[in-house]
Formats: structure tokens, sequence, C-alpha cells
């Protein structure tokens, strides 16, 4: 499938470069096979069933951003995936300038060792020491905004706590599950009192959900992978929510991939624990999720493949054209999408 089918023209001031206060004001463009409507966020509790389950990443931002040097050459670091107590694999800044077996000093006393460079570009770290590679991360390592925020202001205090979900407890996450940002105590209070009931798995998203795609078709595309687990209990909770007839709603394209991931072509969620690559595009059937509440994402891009699979390519640049003329604010700052197929 030809990726020029998923582009379309973003005017950069539809950019939200901070989230709206409070998180649930946020807007909400309501999608269904025939329309779209405009509504807000802290409007879920009508807009949604009782009996319905929402389904949240409970993964917890690190600050993965680094900056170091080897001799002369600044080297900046964003950590990408674990692979093991102190490797990561990360995509580097000016790493034209380093070998196998080059060591980054990326001050705090915060060292690491590179090797093994991947095909899409990214090498290993190794850190050196003791210390949890948590702890050396809080001392050197900076909140990983991304890129189309970090382009155009620097990180700073407000974004440790306004980059970070209300479920936010499973340290790992080099991005956020943006979607998960517009909900608050409150909103989550009337959602239970509604009879929306959530539930939480785990996906650690890496810097891969940011990069572009560089294939002109969907099947010469290598899609990253992401860690991540659902837990016994969890796959119970949401395959009675279904059966007693209530909808899994994801909440965010981590979820989601997680959750088909982990279902079988019976429909029935199971636990997960390791890696994810799916990759959806239109054509896919879907068998773990009922409807999906996302962000906008950006052209040409592996997420907008996912809402058009779901919605129907069509039916969702109708609605992007609708947002983008109506002001919505896009990427992970900005307002929501909820589809419901």
């Amino acid at each position: 499938m030809k990726v020029d089918l998923f582009d379309f023209d973003l005017p950069p001031e539809r950019i939200a470069l901070r989230p709206v206060s409070p998180r649930d004001a946020a807007r909400l463009l309501v999608v269904t096979q025939n329309s779209h409507v405009d509504s807000i966020v802290r409007d879920l509790p009508g807009l949604l069933s009782a009996g319905d389950i929402l389904v949240f990443n409970d993964t917890r931002v690190i600050p993965a951003q680094l900056e170091g040097r080897r001799g002369d050459a600044r080297i900046g670091a964003t950590l990408h995936k674990r692979e093991g107590p102190r490797r990561w694999r990360a995509f580097i800044r000016n790493a034209r300038r380093l070998r196998d077996g080059d060591v980054v000093d990326f001050g705090h006393d915060v060292l690491a060792t590179v090797s093994e460079r991947d095909s899409d570009g990214s090498l290993a770290l190794t850190f050196a020491g003791s210390d949890p590679v948590e702890l050396l991360l809080e001392r050197a390592g900076r909140m990983p905004l991304p890129p189309y925020i970090a382009s155009k202001r620097p990180t700073d205090a407000r974004d440790a706590t306004d980059y970070q979900t209300m479920f936010a407890r499973e340290a790992g996450a080099v991005a956020a599950p943006t979607a998960a940002l517009h909900f608050t105590p409150d909103l989550l209070a009337a959602l239970a009192n509604a009879g929306v009931s959530h539930a939480t798995l785990t996906l650690h998203v890496g810097a891969g959900t940011f990069l572009p795609v560089k294939a002109d078709d969907t099947n010469d595309h290598r899609m990253h992978a992401e860690w991540g687990r659902i837990d016994p209990v969890t796959a119970n909770t949401l395959n009675a929510a279904r059966a007693r007839g209530g909808r899994v709603i994801a909440v965010g394209t981590t979820s989601l991939r997680l959750l088909e991931s982990a279902t079988g072509e019976d429909g029935v969620i199971r636990p997960f624990e390791g890696d994810t690559d799916i990759f959806i595009t239109p054509g896919y059937r879907f068998k773990g999720i009922d409807g999906l509440l996302t962000n906008f994402h950006l052209p040409r891009s592996t997420l907008f493949m996912l809402v058009s699979s779901l919605m129907g390519t069509d039916r969702m640049q109708a609605a992007y054209r609708h947002a983008i003329d109506a002001d919505y604010r896009f990427y992970s700052y900005g307002d929501a999408c909820l589809l419901v197929p």
C-alpha cells in the first residue's frame, strides 16, 4: 500500500507546544463511520456506555535524553529500548563520530560504552558502574519531548509533570502514551459513576514511535519493537467485560497495539509479556478492541495508518481535514479523537 495515501498538509501552528489546563478540557472529535462531531474530553461519560471499559497504559516516561562527549565530539543520545540491566539501544546524534568500544561521557559520573550499530541506525549503550541505570538517568538525563516540540522550544520543569500521565507507574518509556494525558481523577470518577470502568497494561513506548516512514510502500517498512505486558487478571477483566456486552476502548495506540498482539483469532485476550512489533495497516481485522481514544497523528506515520485501518482512510482524512479547519491542536500535547467503528 502506497504511503502517499496517508499524507496530509498540517499548518505548523496546529502543533500544540503545551497541554491545555485542566487536562480534561481538551477538545474531542468523535468519529464514527458516518460522521464526526465536536465535543470535549470531559464529556466522555455521556459518550460511552455503562459496561464499557477503558484500557490505559501505565508506563512511566524516564529522562531518556542524554548529552555527552567522546573526546571533542558532542554526542546526543535518545534511549530507545532496554536490552538488559545496564544496556539500552539508543538513537545517537553525531553517531558517525563513534566506533564500537568508544566511551561516551554524559557528565555527572555517567559513562557508557558504544557497540553494535543496527540497521535502523541505533547503537547499543552499556552503562558503567553499579548504580541502577534509573539513578544515572535521574542525574544526567532530561525528559524526551517529541522532536516536533523539542525543535520549537527547550524542555523545562513543567514538562516533568505535563509529559506524564496520571497512570504512570512502571518506569521504562521514552515517550508518553499521550492519549491518557487528558485524564484527571475527577474525570475518572465521573466515568465510574456512569458505569465505565478502567484497566491498565504496560507498554514501554520507544523512540522508534517517532521514526519517519521512509519507504514508499508499507510492505517495505520495518516496524520498531516495544516491550509490553498484560497480566492474567487484566486479561480476564477485559474478556469478562466483553462477555457482558461492554466495549473495550483502548486509550492510545500503545494500548491498542498491545491488546491486538495479545488477542487470538477467537477474540480472546490472553496474558502477554514480551516484544511486539505489530504493524497495523488497512485490511487488518481488529480482534481485541472495540474503539480507540487517541490524539492526532503525524502525516505518513504508522499511527495514522493504524487509525485509518480502524475507521477507513477516507473517513480519517475527512476527520483530519475538519480538525485542521476547526483549529484542533495536534500531536502529543494536543486534542483527542474518539474513534468508534
